[in-house]
C-alpha cells in the first residue's frame, strides 16, 4: 500500500468511517486513474467488481469530500 493511500485510509478511519473492500478497491480506482464523475468511477470499478453499486461510489466520494482529499467540482460554460 503506498503513502498517500495510508493518510486517506487513516483520515478516513479518523471520521468515522469503515474502510470495507469496497471501498478499498473504489479509492485504488479513484488514485490510479483521473476520473471526472462518479458515473467514471462506477465503469472503472465495475470492471473488477459488478457487485459494487452507483450509491456506494458516491457515498465514498462524499466521504473523501467530507476529510478534503477530493474536490468533486462542476463547470458550466
Amino acid at each position: 500500500m503506498n503513502s498517500e493511500k495510508e493518510s486517506i485510509i487513516i483520515k478516513l478511519k479518523e471520521s468515522g468511517c469503515r474502510i470495507t473492500k469496497q471501498r478499498e478497491m473504489i479509492l485504488d480506482v479513484i488514485l490510479e486513474s483521473r476520473c471526472s464523475s462518479c458515473k467514471e468511477i462506477y465503469i472503472k470499478v465495475a470492471k473488477v467488481n459488478q457487485s459494487i453499486g452507483m450509491a456506494t461510489i458516491y457515498r465514498m466520494v462524499k466521504e473523501l469530500e467530507k476529510i478534503d482529499v477530493l474536490s468533486r467540482e462542476i463547470y458550466y460554460k
